[in-house]
């Protein structure tokens, strides 16, 4: 299946029915009267979070969706049908955003959560409203209202306790494959993996977390080089990061310029995502020899100041993997034993949700703005979906 992470929709919710225009007219009542009725409701328009759903594809292929509209009122004072509500299925952790406004709407992170993004169109009265001592016979009704219609984004970011960060060919992909029953593409080339893949660590029967492998990125990632800012955002839903260094890159680059650049577009794209935990994790040793690895080590910690925690590993040989997932999941335990027990701080890992979420939504809105700057100066409908491909590479 392709995965798909942005989408742009149309929703419209349906339009109020139309008051009735009606006057009895039964044998043996000489003297009828106004029984028009009033109009339906009409449907509005629901995303509700969907577990079963990890891809927007759906979207990419069905752009609009419309609620049913409200039926019009009848004689006999009978009312309108009202229309059904549209409920649309989305994957949890979809950001919804208005297009037009650039407002944040909802962010869905929990399964079952319903948003309303379109609302139905209130029902007209029919004339019998209208009656009075002076007006026996109102030839007077008021039309439904139209329903809302809008223009929505729909972002999702993957819902994933660990993040895997690094450049191209660290061996994020070699890593979670070692450590849960994930099974990305792996080969010795840059960007194999082009989409974020998800893999469930289990510690025991009842102990896991959730680790996400994103695309690597490359200096300008913040700025959109390469695959980075379309997939950084994947990250702001993470609590901790595993910063993969690959110490004995097969282009014998520098593996601390390589540290050194993913730390800086971290802050370029999110000073909040950069202050979130992250661990440095060296990996292939296996491809160095017994006597040169900790003086290639501690010359790596030394260049980049590093005061955090730190792991010697080898993903391909599961070398170091094991005291790895342990300490993450210990931490991780702790730290949701913290916000349980702790009011400030619960009410601190909101706040850099919060901080996060709108550092990610200022970057969308310059990406958008700048997507609709040739198209504001040029009236040709261009859809750039028309230009879609899809690259495979090969070895």
């Amino acid at each position: 299946m392709q995965f798909v992470d942005e989408a742009s929709i149309i929703v419209e919710a349906g339009k109020g029915g139309n008051g009735c225009l009606s006057f009895r007219r039964e044998k043996y009542v000489p003297k009828g009267g106004p029984d028009g009725g009033d109009g339906g409701h009409g449907g509005s328009v629901y995303l509700i979070g969907d577990d079963a759903l990890n891809t927007l594809i759906d979207f990419k292929y069905q752009r609009f969706y419309k609620a049913e509209n409200g039926q019009g009122g009848m004689g006999r004072q009978m009312s309108g049908k009202a229309g059904e509500d549209l409920h649309v299925k989305v994957p949890v952790g979809t950001t919804v955003i208005d297009e037009d406004t650039l407002e944040v709407i909802a962010d869905v992170t929990e399964i079952g959560q319903v948003v309303l993004v379109a609302d139905g169109g209130r029902r007209g009265l029919g004339n019998i409203h209208f009656k009075s001592s002076t007006n026996r016979a109102p030839r007077r009704t008021t039309p439904g209202t139209e329903g809302d219609r809008r223009n929505l984004r729909l972002e999702m970011k993957v819902m994933a306790d660990v993040g895997l960060l690094g450049m191209p060919n660290a061996g994020k992909s070699t890593l979670i494959r070692s450590v849960s029953a994930a099974k990305p593409k792996v080969a010795n080339y840059p960007f194999t993996t082009l989409v974020p893949n998800l893999g469930v660590v289990k510690l025991g029967l009842h102990e896991h977390f959730v680790m996400a492998d994103v695309p690597g990125l490359i200096e300008g990632a913040s700025d959109g080089a390469g695959l980075g800012l379309r997939f950084l955002k994947h990250l702001t839903r993470t609590r901790l990061l595993l910063h993969v260094v690959d110490v004995a890159p097969f282009d014998e680059s520098n593996p601390v310029d390589a540290a050194k650049a993913i730390v800086h577009e971290l802050g370029e794209f999110s000073p909040a995502l950069a202050e979130r935990p992250r661990w440095l994790v060296l990996n292939k040793f296996d491809l160095l020899p017994e006597e040169e690895r900790e003086a290639r080590a501690q010359a790596i910690i030394d260049a980049l100041n590093w005061e955090g925690p730190i792991f010697r590993i080898s993903a391909i040989s599961n070398e170091g993997t094991d005291a790895l997932v342990q300490s993450a999941h210990r931490w991780l335990t702790e730290q949701q034993r913290l916000e349980n027990e702790d009011e400030e701080a619960h009410a601190h890992e909101q706040e850099m949700r919060r901080r996060m979420e709108d550092e990610s939504v200022a970057r969308t809105e310059a990406r958008l703005g700048r997507k609709r700057k040739p198209r504001d100066e040029d009236d040709d409908d261009f859809d750039d979906d028309d230009y879609d491909v899809e690259v495979e590479y090969a070895p």
